[in-house]
Order: structure tokens, then sequence, then C-alpha cells
């Protein structure tokens, strides 16, 4: 074991933050962490003080100068103007791979999947969690969802090398590319073409929603689970619930040069002060953190100590039960407990071992496509639900190659050919373009939008068409 402390950023939160932070730090540095901590302050506090993102700015000096954070929950002012202390700190730091084990302890924990032990790879920066919303009319707003190639390929690579390094069989891709055929097919393509480098290791693709139902019915059939943000973001938490209880989860959050780690669940205010929360949930994140920084053999002491003390009825409040559980303890009691087990390995519960392996995930270089204009679809503002007449109105206005080829309504095509039964919003997206895709230039885009703002239409937005290679790098509409 290194001698050489290792400095991390250490935050004890709001609600029950304090106490679990205090009892995981117990247990850590009792197993032999080698660790320097610097304190910093996150959270209520922080954001009642003025700091909208409720971390200060020489909080951030401390996360670059250590590298690691290890941090308690926090609680997030209710009402607007508060942003997410997790969201920004992951996507200001590239905190690009959110990792969750999600391990039923059956029969300790009570669970009705005993044999589970599925990882939950999510990617944590894109997606609809870029945030970037617009209400563009009356009746319709809007968010857009962004995916990019290397932001792709850098967390299904991460999910196949985090699956080789811990003796892991199967790779699992959730997509929904069936509807979205354009963002989540490129995850599911990338998928496809990193896969294929791991001849080692079984690959599936599920359509991501009769792929929640299966793992949360059936999670056994699952091990390593790869997918983008926002379907990581829901099915990590049901993954985690279905294992015994939410507060049992840690979490790692992971980029190319700094890392968080965490537990799951929220701060818990109403049971802050109590000595009653379980510290599991940050225990294990804190596990992630020293197999993250080189400590794997201390991470294995205090996990296998922690399965003991699960093992030996030793339980808080919120995983305990009459007919599995021996004896109710508090938050110090159960730091305590796992504290006089460290060195011991579990009888019933499956010791853990560590991997040493460390994961520098690169993408690949983008090769320019040739590109070229050749449409724009036109983003309208207007109340008159009827599209045939809005087809007639627009149908006479063309510049360069482009004309109306396509009206839709809420992604549904309703001209030309559109039926009376369609319900139809404030908010039209008319595509002009020639059907033989012939370029157009930027003045002709503008040109068109004259035209139709002469008119007295009102434009809300646009988006160019684009070829790459001669192919439409746009989506169809749906409909008949």
């Amino acid at each position: 074991m290194s001698s050489t402390k290792v400095p991390i950023t250490v935050a004890y939160g709001d609600g029950i933050g304090p106490e679990i932070m205090e009892a995981t730090l117990r247990i850590i540095e009792a197993a032999g962490a080698q660790i320097e901590k610097e304190v910093i302050e996150i959270g209520e506090k922080v954001y009642m003080d003025g700091y909208s993102s409720g971390i200060k700015p020489e909080a951030w000096e401390s996360l670059r100068r250590t590298k690691v954070f290890l941090k308690a929950p926090i609680t997030t002012p209710q009402g607007g103007g508060f942003k997410s202390l997790n969201v920004t700190v992951r996507k200001v730091l590239g905190l690009y791979a959110n990792i969750r084990p999600c391990v039923s302890y059956h029969p300790f924990v009570k669970t009705k999947h005993p044999v589970m032990d599925v990882v939950i790879v999510r990617e944590n920066e894109e997606d609809l969690y870029a945030g970037i919303e617009h209400r563009q009319t009356d009746e319709v707003v809007q968010c857009l969802k962004l995916i990019s190639r290397p932001g792709c390929e850098r967390i299904v690579r991460y999910a196949f090398e985090y699956a080789r390094a811990y003796g892991r069989k199967k790779v699992t891709c959730f997509s929904k590319d069936n509807i979205m055929k354009m963002t989540d097919g490129l995850f599911h393509k990338v998928f496809d073409e990193i896969g294929a480098e791991y001849p080692d290791l079984e690959k599936e693709h599920w359509i991501v929603d009769i792929g929640a139902a299966k793992l949360a019915d059936t999670p056994e059939a699952f091990d390593v689970v790869v997918m983008p943000n926002l379907y990581g973001d829901i099915l990590s938490d049901v993954a985690a619930q279905i294992t015994g209880s939410v507060g049992l989860a840690g979490s790692a959050n992971i980029g190319d040069g700094v890392a968080m780690f965490e537990a799951i669940h929220g701060s818990a205010p109403r049971r802050a002060g109590q000595n009653m929360a379980n510290p599991s949930g940050l225990l294990l994140g804190a596990v992630q953190m020293l197999v993250h920084i080189g400590q794997a053999d201390v991470a294995e002491r205090v996990q296998n100590a922690w399965l003991c003390t699960l093992e030996e009825g030793i339980h808080t409040y919120d995983i305990f039960k009459e007919d599995t559980s021996k004896v109710k303890v508090g938050t110090r009691e159960f730091a305590d407990a796992v504290i006089e087990r460290l060195g011991r390995k579990p009888q019933t519960l499956k010791p853990v071992k560590f991997s040493n392996a460390t994961f520098h995930i690169r993408p690949s270089d983008t090769q320019p496509a040739k590109k070229e204009l050749i449409g724009v679809d036109i983003f309208l503002h207007h109340k008159d639900r009827n599209a045939d007449r809005l087809g007639e109105a627009l149908k006479k206005f063309k510049a360069g190659h482009m004309e109306l080829s396509m009206i839709t309504n809420r992604g549904t095509k309703v001209w030309p050919g559109g039926f009376p039964e369609t319900f139809c919003t404030d908010h039209w997206r008319c595509r002009f373009k020639s059907e033989e895709l012939k370029p157009s230039g930027p003045q002709d885009v503008l040109n068109l939008m004259q035209q139709i703002v002469q008119a007295g239409f009102e434009i809300i937005k646009t988006e160019n068409l684009y070829t790459f290679d001669g192919e439409p790098g746009f989506s169809a509409g749906q409909g008949q």
C-alpha cells in the first residue's frame, strides 16, 4: 500500500450529508485509505448566498487541483433561478461517464430479484440534458436533443473497457432509434462499430421501452448496460431501487481529468441530525473513488467489511426487516460495525475483487464530409389551424432550387395530403427543398425568409438542411 496521500476534495453537503460523510470517511480511513482532504462548501447555504450553481469560485479551484471529488447530497432550494449542481459539475469538468453498479444483497436485503448484478453506464453530458429549451409559440415549447459522435464513442468504449476489466460477459445498448433514427440511431451505430472491436464480449441492443420493461422484470438477463443520458438517469434509479433500496447505490462520474463520487439519493432533510441515515450509498461511492485513485486493495477491504455487516443483520432503519435483520442501528453505530469487520470477507455474499485497470478513452478524429446546403425548414407561429390554407399561401415562395415540399405539425405531415383528423397547434414546420436535393446557397435561404416575412408570416426558427457526402442529414416528417 502506498504511503503517499492522494489529495481529494470533500463536500459534506446538506440534510443527512454531514452525518453520512463523517461515517464514510471514518470507515475508509480506518481501512487504510491514503487521502488528504480539502473541504469545500456547496449546496443550500451557497445557493442562498447568491451563487446560482450552488458552488463558489474557490471550490472550483480545489476541484481542479485535486481532480477527485467526494460529494455528499445537497438540498437545492425550491423556486426558479437555481441550477443543478450535479449537472453543472458534470458538464463544466467534462465528467462524461456515470457508472452505477446495482447489486442485490439477497437474502439480507429484501428484493424480488435475488441474483441481480447490473452496471449502468450512462452518458453524462449530452442528450436532452444539454438543457437547451425555448418557448416558441403560445402553445409549443421545445427541448433540443443533442447527440455527438465523440460523445457516443467515449461512453460506449468506456462501457466495453469496464466490462473487460471486471470480467463481465456482455454489454447491452438501450436506445430509441426506431423513432429517433438520427440521434439515437447514431448512438446505436457507434455501439455496433466499437463493439466489433471486442470479440470476447457478447453484444446486444434493445429498444429502450421494452428493454426497460425487461430490466425491471428480469434484471439477471443484463450485465453492463450503456445508454444515453436521459434513459440512463431514469433506469439507473429503477435498477438501484429493484435491488432492494436506492439508499445502497453509489455513483461515479468519470472524466478525462476529474472524477466525482457520490450516493444517488437526496439529502433527506427530514432525517437530518437524527443518527438514522444509511451511509451505504456514499460509502460505495467512496469505494469507487478508492479504485479510481489506485487504492483498490483498500476498496476491497471496505466493501467486504460492509458486506459482512449486511450478512450479520446489522441494518439501518431503511433496510431493517424483522425476518432478515438482527439489530437496528444508527449511522454512527453502522460505521462502527463496518470498521469492526475490516479484514474479513463475507460468507454468503460474493466477496468483491476490484480491477486496477485505468481507462484512457479517446474518441477517433472525425473525418469531414462533403457538406451541401439543399434546403431549409422554416418554423412559423401561425394561429390558423388549417394546413391546406397555409400550404396554398406558402407554395408560391421559391428561392434557388428550394420550393415548399412539406408542412408538418408536431412532426406529423399535414401538407400535402394531410388528414383532417390530425390535431394541429400553432407551431408549423415548413420544408423548402428540391425533390432532387439540388444545392442552394445561404443567400437563397435569406431571400426565401424575406419573402415569407414580407407576406406577414412570423418566423420563429430555421434549420438548414444539408447532405453529407450526398446523404440527407435530416429526418423526414412522420405521417402517411
